[in-house]
């Protein structure tokens, strides 16, 4: 590794930094440092969307690469995370006050500002929508665009009006050609050794270069995405004196698909996994939409988000209930486990000093065997909401309608992502039916004794996590006899039998 100044794509030309802090956000460094202020701070947590910038890099094969052009949050973004790529800010939008971009055009015809605190945010999430969709998209992925973004002037209509207005508007797009010969340019630096203020970053560029830097700094913070440590900064004034920045490790950033197998590399953004695990099972589809923002899901990793060892991480109760194996290395040795086995206590994993998470692994369901599947999350929001409960259900049916295999997890219910053993016992070798769910339903009670908080109380945990059990089985019993009446559902009630 090279100890060098960070480089970046900025304003058309190379820009280099040398000085800040390693975990001086991007926030910081484009308002304070540079004076760069059309970037606006809300939250600095990743939540309202009013600094939301966007993000330039290579994809594709060798010789065949393409320009990707993500939204993400500055505010929770470290400085070091920016090396090799290109950053785009609202100011790069407009050459002056009589040539706006159609974007911001669009949100001045149709009111989409008031206050304008917000709108910077706004205007680049939509100009990212902009440069990567080729014609206007419905509704639904203009709102899950602006999923990351917060508005309290103007509600939300006349910003989707905007959002449409910039495609019947005369095309601008962005010059691609430089900022693409850039990156390759910068893809030829060595791999970053930033020091500044007696903190260091690196940035290793292979896998084995992560490993040997893991190993001798194991007490140093590896971070992915930034999108949870980067708040340990900004909220809680942690300071991190040593971390690892994965984000440049090619090996971690694969998507393998194959015989019947999924692998998704540990530094895998959140939006490109649920891509993946959608293809292979269509019915990720609700939590891929609810989970986080767009920008967050755009800079966080599927990874760290299994590896953070929280028991509301919404992912890992639906990658439990499909089977999924943690792949983990240390130095050239991995080593895999069953995801269930990785969660031992409330943020403890069996993680060892030294080794790091690699992979995540997914087989197809058995021959022989139907397997039904869904992934719920319960929270008071649609978007960007921290879940009471998370649950990932899957039962396997024989060729009679038999339940011969169960993996019914969890989150939000206990100090871990949990299996509910009880529940798949009391279902196990039953039919697929009501009163098979209703029995599983009560055994719930053994499996689980959660806790109150602002978000739920216990009861209402164990209510909802009952009642999406009996919603899994609506959904899946496949219609063939009459349709369910309402004075056939029995919800059960704290206490009682089924």
């Amino acid at each position: 590794m090279s100890e060098r100044p960070i480089q970046f794509y900025f304003r058309g030309r190379l820009h280099t930094v040398q000085g800040p802090a390693p975990t001086r956000t991007v926030l910081q460094y484009l308002r304070e440092d540079l004076r760069q202020t059309g970037t606006k701070e809300g939250c600095a947590e990743g939540d309202c969307g009013a600094c939301t910038v966007v993000i330039g890099e290579l994809a594709g094969l060798p010789g065949q690469e393409e320009l990707q052009l993500r939204a993400v949050n500055a505010c929770i973004q470290f400085l070091p995370s920016l090396d090799g790529k290109a950053l785009f800010t609202v100011e790069d939008l407009t050459s002056g006050p009589d040539a706006p971009h159609p974007v911001q055009q669009a949100l001045i015809l149709h009111h989409g500002s008031q206050c304008g605190f917000c709108t910077p945010g706004f205007a680049m999430s939509l100009f990212a929508l902009y440069e990567n969709r080729p014609d206007c998209p419905p509704r639904d992925a203009i709102d899950h665009t602006l999923s990351g973004n917060l508005c309290r002037c103007t509600g939300y209509r006349p910003i989707v009006d905007a959002a449409r207005e910039a495609y019947a508007l005369p095309r601008t797009l962005l010059d691609r050609a430089p900022v693409i010969a850039a990156l390759k340019q910068m893809a030829g630096l060595p791999s970053l050794d930033y020091v500044a203020e007696g903190r260091r970053s690196h940035s290793p560029r292979s896998l084995a270069e992560l490993a040997a830097l893991r190993e001798r700094l194991p007490d140093a913070r590896l971070v992915a995405g930034g999108t949870d440590v980067g708040l340990w900064v900004t909220k809680q004034g942690r300071t991190l004196d040593e971390i690892i920045l994965i984000g440049h490790v090619p090996e971690l950033k694969r998507i393998q698909v194959g015989a019947g197998r999924l692998e998704i590399g540990a530094g895998v953004t959140l939006s490109d996994a649920f891509a993946a695990l959608t293809g292979f099972e269509p019915q990720w589809a609700e939590l891929a939409r609810r989970f986080a923002s767009t920008p967050v899901k755009n800079a966080g990793t599927l990874g760290g988000n299994v590896a953070n060892g929280s028991p509301i991480g919404d992912s890992m109760p639906g990658l439990i209930a499909l089977g999924c194996e943690i792949v983990l290395q240390k130095g050239s040795q991995p080593r895999s486990l069953a995801l269930e086995d990785f969660y031992l206590d409330y943020q403890k994993t069996d993680l060892q000093p030294g080794e790091f998470v690699r992979a995540l692994v997914l087989d197809a369901p058995a021959p022989g065997l139907t397997r039904h599947f869904r992934s719920y999350k319960v929270a008071k929001r649609l978007d960007q909401d921290i879940s009471a409960v998370a649950a990932g259900l899957a039962v396997h049916l024989d060729d009679e309608g038999l339940i011969r295999r169960a993996r019914l997890a969890f989150g939000g219910m206990a100090a871990t992502p949990r299996r509910a053993a009880a529940c798949e016992a009391a279902m196990l070798g039953r039919p697929w039916t009501p009163d098979t769910v209703r029995l599983g339903m009560a055994a719930l009670r053994e499996d689980f004794a959660p806790f109150s908080d602002v978000r739920a109380t216990r009861s209402y945990r164990l209510s909802v996590a009952a009642n999406l059990l009996q919603r899994f089985w609506l959904e899946t019993s496949g219609g063939g006899g009459a349709p369910v009446r309402l004075d056939q559902l029995h919800p059960i009630q704290p206490g009682s039998q089924p």
